[in-house]
């Protein structure tokens, strides 16, 4: 040690002894030197205190720890190990803290606190399962933890011993380590072992427990519990064996104390009906329960106990018959203690009267004879060698006969029980390892010591040498681990006490002896131990009786009065009462002695741990060995047992003698604390280096004492030893080991000294800066002060001066401008006098020459009215006579003119004229018919516009007048706006009537339309008779006619050449009419869809926008079909949706410029056409064929005209149709428009359809003409051929007619040769000019597209880079849009042929297969037929959404679906595809009706499911993915049901899929129970993943670098209780923990499941997370520390940082850890003042008083510098919190689950659009 430090120095504190507290605290006032007889010191009152000191008589005093060690879990971890610190360390755990647990190294010191504390539940046992000893607070489930690890990990049996006095809480201490065993360790069958060994505890306490003076459930016997384990550690079996229970209980009990439980249980339950034949009744009428004055417990209800008992005994498998009997001889006990036996007068006998009502019920219930008993209770029998004979007993004799005969019995029957108790624990299996777990008495002194004393303090002496060596043995062997030079340490070695009990001729040997003799006594045998051993340390004799005798045990010195000794040690029982006893006809009575006496062997085989040694039965009753041998033996069982197991020890202390709960007397711990060995653990360990520090640890708390220099070295334990070196000059006060700094006692007290220097020394310098500076700050603000009083001072004295100088200029202003005033005002009155008297003056002079000048315009007047008249009377005689001279001239002109006219009218030329006239009239009727709709059109969006601003503007002004309803004081506002609002009214009004008078407008124009409709009808009929004219003219003309075909052959070709080619035109005008028509509906459809923009929202839609398949070249009809079917789509979807629509829209994109190539290219085939036609009018045409030509252009026009007119009404009507559709659009509740358009509907398909009529008819009527024209152009050639004058040779003339044949004949040849060769090659020309054409075409388009190229890049270039950016990006998303169609098309075509090749190739394999199965399986069971209509019905049937499967398929389909897939196989498809699958399979059966193979189906699912998830209990992927698809199946059973309810979302297509037949609401329930499990099951799963990473990364990872502080650690931190093999435990980070979160958020959405569940698992996990985190804080001292709760807090933080990012913060898991931010909350704030104490109360909510409690007890500070929390504070907290209605529970149940709802989600996905991939092998599934 330095030798500056002497530790015996001014204010240092001490420990002096006190008679009352044992130990008192005092500090040192004056340095004290080496040599001093006088220590001054001062004591906590401030009580000057001078304490002499000598070098043996008085040493030293005992230093005090640091403060901050004080509260420590480990007394190892103390720095001054001794006495005085022992017991305050404990006394303020105790009183303080409320802990009732401290480890003492090994030993687990348990202090009664004589309440009931709530930290004994299962969440309690689930927070301690699995952790290491060191890591959480002291329990005695820690203790049991650590034996359960060391059995699983070292593969050796373990032993846990509790001992302590009556009353120190040992029996409730080994029930609570047997309650974790049977809940860790349960049975892994159905045997319930685990709840058998519990139940083992009622029945031994109601026999075996009793209320003495110190304790109220005190166990009278020792019991060592053995519990069996299987190789798997589940617990398999128990065994029970028992030692020294106190007989003699039964017929005595002392003051205030009572006999065992189970007589007043039964007792108390005396009244039931089943209880009757006992004769019970009260406790206090029987001896045996009331000697002790007192047959209550004060809080315990005998008849429930006594329940509670038979409950246990009835779970253990003791049947009711047993029990009765059993319950039939505790009573007879009872009975027998009663039974009166009177004394003889001569002493020497006795007798029981006659009619003892006790002995009667005592035969009864035992079923033995009544007079042999009443006779062997008063006599016995004699044996001599000779002969026997019976003596008579005196009262005396005869009453501790019949004790002796009570207590047998009772000890026979407790021994019953616990070998039942053995059957019933008792297992065939194989155990592989076992704990035990020892509950014996602790060691005794009273007033008066008898046998049992003795017996229990001989046990102790034995556990406390086996304890001994053990301490030893684990000192030696880290002190060997760590390599540290081992030197012997001597500890007490209580083998010489021993020795003297257990050695040959030691005290139970002589008292064998004595008890052989035969007329041995107590005296005797107390003389021979005076004589055998007076000459021993450990035995003395005292010194006024000799009758008693000492013995030094290792607790204390204890003298025994051997009074009793020999009776209780022989344990005499009659053997005639035996004798009647066995021949009891009650069997359970006759078994009772007869199987111990016959049959020893078997109940040793089931008791003992393990055969005992074997020792030969004694030849006679004298021989048998006495209770003192028989104990030795077991003792020596006992302890063979536990040197064979590894040890843990539990030391019970009772803190007080009267039962009061927190509670301490020092004086009794001492003495317990003496006598159970911890004491002597603490100077074992003191005696080397008690204090050991990790080489981390220890630089992480002392580095502060390291100059920069030494911290060069990156070797920590290099480091380390330089350290050291200079801060402790002595090398003997540490050692260096692999691992750890061992330390002497008291060194680690000095580097805390050293370190709180440094740190006092730094605040110092900190203080003083911090000091300067505020120091320099209040100057500073002074000054500042100063400086600013100063100039507002100045400031203030100028504004005055300036207020003066002011007020002095105002003073001048205003007698300057008075002065003004006054002078101007007397200049105006007389510059207004004069100004008045010139005005006066003005106006007469003026007046006069007005009147002068009125008088002369009027004359002017006058004269220019005559002459004007005069004028106009001459002009109206010249222009009379000019109108009737023009009138003659112009009749005369007119007259020429009409007859000029006349002539013309008959021509050609005129009508030409008069048709272009007509079309031109067309034209501007049809520009005013689109005028008119435009305005109409403006009016009505005007309308609208006024009408939506109306509205509004009304809405508005409603609001306001709500507004200004309340205030009704201001009237006049009010009126205004009544006025505003009248006005406003007539406004709408007004603009209601423009609404009416526009819809009259529109009615009138649509009558106006109908009435046109009627004129083109009346001109129809017109045309129709004018048809019927010519017909009969071409008829008459007909017969007329010569029939003569030889003369007009070339003739008859030519017209019908004419003929063919007037066809043609007429045809392309029609088409190129359609074209029009439809050309105009697609612009006016392209005009309204460019007013929107485009979505991205797809739309079922079967319409096709690709080309006809035919080469014609016209206008393909079902491209118009398609194009009208668009624009009827458009109307049918609205034009909202049809703007969303972009494949509607694109297809008529494409559509329009398609057409307008077309359109093109027939006006160029026009304009040929026309050419032609002109070219063959300028031909001259023979006079005779004037009249045909001016016939076929008349018929011509009128057929113009006829097309004009159609198109026109066709024109008119679509105009209409649209202005009445935005029209009904604009007002859909008008029904008046509705009619009308349906009615102008319904007449343009009738005109339509006269239209088509009449076209054919035009048709008929031109062949009809132009055939006439041919047959009169052949009369008339005939005609001329007859006046030319004939050739002189008549013969010829007769051969004529053959030659013509023939010619005819050759000619018609040549014509249809002709004909072919025209038609090749018209083909031939029309393909070129189709291939020339479409390249022209393509020319064209390429150069619109370069154009279009050109312009975007110009327009590019003119953007702004931004601007750049989206143009190009919206540019690149119109032509992937565009490629994504046509792909789209092309993928469409593409699958419906792959779907007809397949459907056909299925039905050839189908077919063939059908063919094999009849050919092969003649013998063999067919194949049953699923359903051929079916299959015929499916040959020309799209996809419907079923599966079809054979019926033994069903087997395949379950294992290659659900039990052999593997979530990664779809993990690229959709998501919930198996349960897809499986509802297409079952609506297949529900198509067919067939029941079986849907309930045979759903059966063989949920089965396979279920073993599935057995096989895969521990996989989260796989339960996750079978979550989602058992989730999304019941939603499917639903959305498919039929049920209204279920079928809101569903879509036209989806309802058309509903199941039809069965209703499998049953199986909905099935699936729905299913799905919880599996939730559950997910949740254990992912609970037992992450529970492992919770407190290493929540509270024991350094979030924050360098924040934790470091404390000296206990021996429990250093022992061999961590996995050291293994690596130690795992670390893991706050990452981690997020990690494995993200693992697990990430596979649950890629299966698909439900958002809504995921967020249920994720709360579901964070309350875990907040369960673990929480129960670890309240069970652990060194996390709960100001540094921990800022690292809990960020960690929290960072977990709500990751739900949202997530989208998952609205799951309410983020308020599930708001318990663990207000505990963080809670260790960071301050916790002083009542203020702080109000702030903790209205902060933590979310935590119960218990919790708020627990914290700031355990709340450690890490340095100095912080204070602990004080107990008025913790007082004053639960004061203000005693009114809260907490529940009692301290820890958070981790095994709380949250109930789970799994909301309906229905699929937008249409089933027949799923596919299946091929890798899932399921080829047998039969697309139906």
């Amino acid at each position: 040690m330095a030798a500056q430090y002497y530790p015996y120095s001014k204010f240092t504190r001490v420990w002096i002894p006190d008679p009352e507290d044992v130990w008192k605290a005092a500090e040192i006032t004056r340095d004290y030197t080496e040599g001093q007889s006088l220590l001054h010191l001062k004591l906590e009152d401030e009580t000057p205190l001078e304490y002499p000191v000598g070098p043996k008589s008085n040493p030293l005093p005992f230093l005090r720890n640091p403060d901050i060690l004080v509260g420590e879990n480990d007394l190892t971890a103390l720095s001054y190990l001794h006495e005085p610190a022992v017991l305050h360390n404990l006394r303020v755990r105790f009183l303080e803290s409320n802990h009732i647990y401290t480890y003492c190294g090994i030993v687990l010191v348990a202090i009664n606190p004589y309440e009931q504390l709530q930290i004994y539940g299962e969440e309690v046992i689930n927070a301690y399962s699995g952790q290491n000893m060191g890591d959480m607070d002291p329990h005695i489930f820690a203790v049991a933890e650590e034996a359960y690890k060391q059995m699983s990990r070292d593969e050796r049996n373990q032993s846990i011993i509790v001992s302590g006095e009556s009353g120190a809480g040992k029996t409730v201490s080994a029930k609570y380590a047997m309650r974790f065993f049977a809940t860790v360790g349960g049975s892994a069958n159905d045997t319930n072992v685990e709840e058998k060994v519990l139940a083992s505890s009622p029945i031994m306490e109601a026999i075996g427990n009793a209320k003495t003076t110190r304790n109220d459930n005190s166990s009278r016997f020792g019991k060592y519990i053995q519990i069996g384990f299987s190789r798997h550690y589940h617990i398999i079996g128990a065994n029970m064996r028992t030692y020294l229970l106190e007989k003699s209980r039964v017929v005595f009990q002392a003051e205030d104390e009572r006999n065992y439980h189970i007589f007043y249980q039964l007792c108390a339950s005396a009244s039931l009906p089943e209880y009757k034949d006992l004769s019970l009744t009260s406790a206090e009428d029987f001896t045996y329960t009331s000697l002790g004055e007192n047959i209550f417990i004060e809080g315990v209800n005998d008849a429930e106990d006594f329940k509670k008992t038979k409950e246990a005994f009835t779970l253990l498998g003791v049947k009711d018959g047993s029990q009765s009997n059993i319950f039939r001889i505790m009573a007879s006990i009872l009975h027998l203690g009663n039974v009166q036996i009177c004394s003889e007068r001569d002493g020497e006998s006795c007798h029981i009267l006659r009619d003892d009502a006790h002995l009667k019920h005592f035969s009864r219930l035992l079923g033995v004879e009544l007079q042999q008993m009443e006779h062997w209770l008063c006599h016995r029998k004699l044996a001599t060698s000779s002969e026997t004979y019976v003596k008579k007993m005196s009262s005396k004799q005869a009453i501790n006969a019949r004790d002796a005969l009570a207590k047998h019995i009772y000890a026979r029957m407790f021994d019953w029980i616990v070998e039942h108790i053995n059957m019933s624990l008792y297992t065939s299996s194989k155990q592989h390892s076992f704990i035990g777990v020892l509950d014996i008495y602790g060691f005794e002194t009273f007033e008066i010591n008898s046998f049992e004393q003795f017996c229990i303090n001989y046990a102790n002496e034995k556990l406390q040498q086996q304890f001994n060596s053990h301490v030893f043995k684990l000192e030696q062997e880290e002190y060997m681990k760590e390599q540290i030079p081992w030197t012997l340490i001597d500890f007490y070695d209580n083998q010489p006490c021993i020795d003297l009990i257990e050695a040959r001729l030691g005290v139970l040997d002589l008292l064998d002896e004595e008890c052989k003799v035969p007329k041995g006594t107590d005296v005797n045998w107390a003389q021979k131990l005076y004589k055998q051993h007076s000459s021993k340390a450990q035995f003395q004799k005292p010194r006024m009786s000799n009758t008693s005798f000492i013995i030094i045990h290792f607790a204390d010195k204890v003298e025994y009065q051997c009074e009793g000794f020999l009776e209780k040690n022989r344990d005499t029982v009659y053997e005639e009462q035996i004798n009647i006893l066995k021949a009891s006809q009650l069997q359970l009575v006759a078994d009772l002695f007869n199987e111990k006496d016959d049959a020893p062997a078997s109940k040793s085989s089931r008791v003992n741990v393990r055969p005992a040694k074997s020792i030969p039965r004694a030849p006679n009753k004298e021989h048998r060995k006495t209770v003192g041998h028989q104990f030795r033996s077991s003792l020596h069982l006992l302890m063979e047992t536990l040197n064979a197991t590894t040890p843990h020890y539990v030391r019970c202390i009772k803190p007080n003698d009267f039962k009061e709960s927190f509670s301490f007397d020092s004086s009794r711990a001492v003495q317990q604390l003496r006598a159970c060995g911890v004491l002597e653990t603490i100077r074992i360990s003191a005696a080397g280096y008690p204090s050991r520090w990790t080489y981390p640890d220890f630089f992480s708390r002392y580095r502060v004492l390291m100059k920069k220099s030494d911290m060069t070295s990156s070797d920590k334990k290099l480091v380390c030893k330089n350290l050291l070196g200079t801060l402790i000059k002595e090398p003997d006060m540490f050692q260096f080991g692999k691992t750890k700094i061992f330390f002497r006692a008291g060194q680690v007290a000095y580097l805390e000294k050293l370190r709180a220097d440094k740190f006092r020394a730094a605040c110092i310098k900190i203080q003083k800066t911090v000091r300067g500076w505020l120091q320099r700050v209040r100057y500073r603000k002074i000054r500042k002060t100063a400086i600013t009083l100063q100039r507002y001072g100045r400031g203030y004295l100028a504004r005055r001066y300036a207020e003066y100088l002011r007020l002095t200029r105002a003073a001048l202003v205003c007698q300057k401008q008075y002065r003004m005033v006054r002078d101007r005002r007397a200049y105006l009155r007389v510059r207004q006098a004069v100004v008045t008297i010139q005005a006066y003056a003005k106006g007469m002079f003026t007046r006069r020459i007005y009147w002068e000048f009125l008088l002369h315009h009027k004359a002017m007047i006058i004269q220019k009215n005559v002459r004007g008249w005069m004028q106009r009377k001459k002009f109206k005689r010249a222009r009379n006579a000019a109108i009737t001279i023009q009138c003659a001239f112009r009749r005369t002109r007119a007259k020429q003119q009409l007859k000029q006219r006349k002539i013309e009218a008959r021509s050609a030329e005129h009508l030409k004229k008069l048709n272009s006239g007509m079309e031109n009239k067309i034209v501007q009727l049809q520009r005013k018919m689109d005028d008119q709709s435009k305005e109409l059109k403006i009016q009505n969006e005007q309308l609208q516009t006024v009408n939506i601003g109306l509205g509004s503007e009304v809405n508005k002004l409603q609001k306001e007048l709500k507004q200004l309803q309340g205030q009704r004081n201001e009237g006049g506002q009010l009126t205004t706006l009544q006025e505003e609002l009248e006005r406003l009214r007539a406004e709408l009004q007004e603009a209601h009537a423009l609404r009416k008078r526009l819809e009259e407008e529109h009615s009138s124009e649509k009558k106006s339309l109908k009435q046109r409709v009627e004129e083109l009808e009346t001109e129809n009929s017109l045309l129709k008779s004018e048809k019927e004219e010519m017909n009969q003219r071409i008829l008459q003309q007909t017969k007329n006619s010569p029939d003569d075909g030889s003369h007009v052959s070339q003739t008859e070709v030519s017209l019908q050449k004419e003929l063919d080619a007037e066809r043609q035109r007429y045809q392309n005008l029609l088409k190129e009419f359609s074209r029009m028509e439809q050309r105009y509906d697609n612009l006016k459809e392209e005009m309204s869809l460019n007013k929107f923009q485009p979505g991205h929202m797809r739309n079922p839609s079967n319409q096709s926008s690709l080309e006809s398949d035919s080469n014609y070249p016209s206008v393909s009809m079902s491209e118009v079909g398609d194009t009208e079917d668009s624009i009827q789509l458009v109307e049918e979807m609205g034009v909202e949706k049809a703007a969303m629509d972009i494949s509607l829209f694109m297809k008529l994109q494409k559509r329009v410029r398609e057409l307008e190539q077309e359109r093109k290219r027939l006006q160029t085939s026009v304009d040929k056409m026309e050419e032609l036609a002109k070219h063959r009018s300028s031909e001259p045409r023979s006079p005779t064929s004037v009249q045909e030509t001016a016939d076929l252009a008349y018929n011509n026009l009128k057929r113009e005209e006829l097309e004009t007119e159609n198109k026109k009404l066709k024109n008119d009507l679509n105009n209409l149709r649209k202005t009445i559709s935005e029209r009904a659009a604009q007002n859909n509740s008008s029904n008046e428009l509705q009619d009308g358009y349906n009615l102008l509907l319904s007449q343009l398909k009738s005109a339509n359809e006269e239209l088509d009529a009449r076209k054919e008819e035009v048709l008929i009527l031109r062949t009809q003409i132009v055939n006439a024209a041919q047959l009169q152009e052949k009369n008339e050639q005939i005609q001329q051929s007859n006046n030319v004058p004939e050739v002189p040779e008549v013969p010829e003339v007769t051969e004529v007619p053959e030659d013509k044949e023939e010619a005819l004949r050759a000619y018609q040849g040549l014509t249809e040769s002709k004909r072919l060769l025209e038609t090749q090659l018209q083909s031939q020309s029309k393909k070129h000019k189709d291939e020339l054409e479409a390249l022209h075409t393509q020319i064209e388009l390429l150069k619109d597209d370069i154009e279009k190229k050109q312009e975007i890049l110009s327009y590019t270039m003119s953007l702004s880079p931004e601007a750049k950016v989206e143009y190009s990006i919206q540019q690149e998303i119109t032509r992937l849009t565009n490629d994504n169609l046509d792909l789209k098309e092309l993928v469409e075509k593409l699958e419906k042929n792959e779907r007809k090749l397949k459907k056909q190739l299925r039905i050839y394999i189908k077919k063939v297969q059908e063919l094999e199965a009849q050919a092969a399986a003649l013998s063999s069971r067919s194949r049953p037929e699923l359903s051929r209509q079916v299959t015929v019905q499916r040959k020309e049937k799209d996809f419907e959404g079923m599966l079809e499967y054979y019926k033994e398929d069903e087997a395949l389909l379950a294992k290659t679906l659900i039990t052999d897939m593997k979530p990664n196989t779809v993990s690229a498809t959709v998501p919930c595809l198996p349960a897809y699958i499986l509802f297409m399979c079952i609506r297949h059966a529900d198509y067919i009706n067939d029941d079986q193979k849907v309930e045979s189906l759903l059966t063989s699912t949920i089965n396979a499911i279920k073993k599935v998830l057995k096989k895969n209990s521990e996989d989260f992927e796989t339960t996750s993915f079978w979550l989602a698809n058992t989730s999304r199946l019941l939603h499917c059973l639903k959305q498919y049901s039929g049920d209204e309810v279920f079928m809101t979302q569903n879509s036209a297509k989806q309802n058309e899929h509903c199941l039809k037949n069965f209703d499998l609401a049953e199986y909905r329930q099935v699936l729905s129970d299913l799905s919880i499990q599996i939730y559950q099951q997910l949740i254990k799963v992912a609970e037992g993943i992450i529970q492992p990473m919770i407190v290493s990364a929540m509270l024991e990872s350094e979030s924050i670098p360098s924040l934790a502080g470091v404390k000296p650690m206990g021996y429990r931190n250093r022992s061999s209780s961590m996995d050291t093999d293994h690596g130690g435990p795992s670390s893991y980070t706050l990452e981690a923990l997020i990690r494995q979160l993200g693992q697990f958020h990430g596979i649950m959405r890629d299966h698909g499941l439900d958002p809504e569940i995921v967020g249920q698992v994720v709360r579901q996990l964070f309350h875990c997370i907040n369960a673990v985190t929480l129960n670890n804080l309240l069970l652990r001292k060194d996390v709960c520390s100001w540094s921990t709760g800022m690292q809990l807090r960020y960690n929290t933080s960072q977990l709500e940082e990751w739900l949202r990012g997530n989208n998952l913060y609205q799951s309410k898991a983020a308020a599930i850890l708001e318990p663990i931010i207000q505990a963080a909350q809670l260790l960071q704030v301050k916790k002083k003042t009542t203020q702080d104490a109000e702030a903790i109360c209205s902060l933590c909510t979310a935590l119960n008083t218990q919790q708020i409690v627990k914290v700031l007890n355990l709340y450690t500070p890490l340095n100095e510098f912080e204070e602990r929390v004080t107990v008025s504070f913790i007082r004053d907290i639960q004061s203000r919190l005693q009114n809260r209605n907490d529940p009692p529970q301290l820890l958070v149940d981790t095994k709380h689950t949250f109930p789970v709802l799994f909301p309906y989600t229905p699929s937008a996905l249409s089933l027949e659009t799923l596919h299946i991939p091929a890798s899932l092998q399921l080829d047998f599934l039969i697309r139906v």
